[in-house]
C-alpha cells in the first residue's frame, strides 16, 4: 500500500503545480507560479502524513476547537467594527484576532481530544472502544536473522510490525553487495519479508518517516520507537544496549530463544549425538536442536554416534547455554549386555 500512497502524493502535487501555471494567481510569472504550486502541494502533503497519526478524537476536538475560537473571534470582531477605530487598523485587529482564536482554538482542542467520550455520541461511535495500537519496531539484523518469522507464525507476537524504509535501504544495500556472503543475507531478509507479509495473523507497515538529522540508523530506530510509542525488535547487542540506556523498552529474539532452550540439571541423562572432537582431550560435542553446544567428556571415540550421557553441570554465558557432559563407556557396555 506504500507505493500506492506514494504516488497518489505526487499526482497531487504535480495537479497542485499544473493549476497555479494555468492560474498564474497575483500575477506572477509561469516559473514563479510552479514553484508556489510545488511549495503548496508539499506543504499539504506533509501536513496530510502528520494528520495520519493522529487518532480520531484529536481530530474531533481540534475541529470543534477551532470552530469555537472563529466563532468568538467573530464576536469581538462586530463589537470592534461599531468602534471608532480607523478601518485599516480595525481590519489588521480582525484578521490577526481570528487567526489566533482559531490557532488557539485547534491547539487546545486537539490536546483535549482524548477526553472525549464518542461512544456516547451513538451512532457510527457506539462501537468505539480505547484500543491502544502496539507496535514493533524491527531491525534489519531481526529480519535477516529470520526468527522473528517464526515467531509471528505462532501467533506469539501481537499488534502492528514496523519497518522504516530506511531498514528496507539498509537491506537493499546488503542484497546488492558484491560479497556472496553478505548479498545471500540480504536476500534472505527480502525473503522473510515478503513471507511476513503473506501472514494473515499479523499486520506489517511500511513508513516512511526518516530522521535525517542522524546517521546511525541505531539512533533513527530508537527515535522511531520513542515516536510510535512501541519497542525495538532485534538482536543486535549494541542497540539492545543503546535503546536501554535510553529508555526504549527492546524485544531481543536472543532472550526469548536463551529462554526457551530446554531446561537440564545435574545427574540427568541426555541422548544426544556427538559431531566433532573437543578442544580438551578425550571430549566430543554434539549439539541440541535449538544450537545449545553439548561438551562431552570420554566421547572422543563416539564420534558420529548417538550416546546416552550424563550431565555434569550447565553453564549460561552472554553467548548462550553451555551444558557439560560425560559418557560412561562402562555403564554402556553393561546396557548393551543386558539388552
Amino acid at each position: 500500500m506504500s507505493w500506492e500512497l506514494g504516488t497518489i502524493r505526487v499526482l497531487f502535487v504535480i495537479i497542485i503545480s499544473a493549476a497555479s501555471v494555468h492560474l498564474h494567481p497575483f500575477g506572477y510569472s509561469k516559473l514563479q507560479s510552479m514553484a508556489l504550486g510545488l511549495a503548496l502541494g508539499l506543504f499539504f502533503v506533509f501536513f496530510e502524513m502528520r494528520l495520519e497519526r493522529a487518532s480520531l478524537k484529536r481530530l474531533m476536538g481540534a475541529a470543534f476547537g477551532s470552530i469555537l475560537g472563529i466563532l468568538g473571534a467573530l464576536m469581538i470582531s462586530h463589537l470592534l467594527s461599531l468602534t471608532a477605530i480607523d478601518r485599516a487598523v480595525n481590519s489588521f485587529f480582525q484578521v490577526t484576532l481570528l487567526l489566533l482564536m482559531a490557532y488557539v482554538g485547534l491547539v487546545l482542542g486537539a490536546n483535549k481530544g482524548d477526553l472525549l467520550n464518542l461512544g456516547a455520541l451513538g451512532g457510527l461511535f457506539s462501537a468505539e472502544k480505547p484500543v491502544r495500537k502496539h507496535f514493533k519496531i524491527l531491525d534489519t539484523s531481526v529480519i535477516i536473522d529470520g526468527r522473528i518469522a517464526d515467531v509471528c507464525d505462532t501467533s506469539f507476537i501481537d499488534g502492528t510490525l514496523i519497518v522504516p524504509q530506511f531498514v528496507l535501504r539498509e537491506l537493499q544495500l546488503v542484497a546488492d553487495s558484491s560479497d556472496p556472503l553478505k548479498r545471500n543475507r540480504g536476500r534472505r531478509g527480502l525473503d522473510i519479508l515478503q513471507r511476513m507479509q503473506k501472514m494473515s495473523n499479523i499486520t506489517v507497515q511500511i513508513v516512511e518517516e526518516d530522521f535525517p538529522q542522524l546517521r546511525e540508523v541505531d539512533l533513527k530506530l530508537i527515535e522511531l520507537a520513542r515516536a510510535y510509542e512501541g519497542k525495538i525488535v532485534t538482536n543486535d547487542f549494541n542497540l539492545n544496549k543503546v535503546a536501554q540506556l535510553q529508555g526504549v523498552p527492546v524485544l531481543n529474539i536472543n532472550d526469548l530463544a536463551n529462554a526457551l532452550k530446554p531446561v537440564v540439571l545435574p545427574g540427568e541423562v541426555m541422548r544426544v549425538f556427538i559431531l566433532k572432537e573437543g578442544k580438551e582431550y578425550n571430549q566430543g560435542v554434539a549439539y541440541l536442536d535449538d544450537g545449545t553446544m553439548v561438551v562431552v567428556d570420554n566421547a572422543k571415540k563416539m564420534i558420529s554416534k548417538t550416546i546416552d550421557i550424563s550431565v555434569t553441570s550447565v553453564l549460561q554465558t552472554t553467548a548462550g547455554k553451555m551444558i557439560f557432559g560425560k559418557y560412561d563407556e562402562r555403564r554402556a557396555m553393561v546396557e548393551a549386555v543386558h539388552q
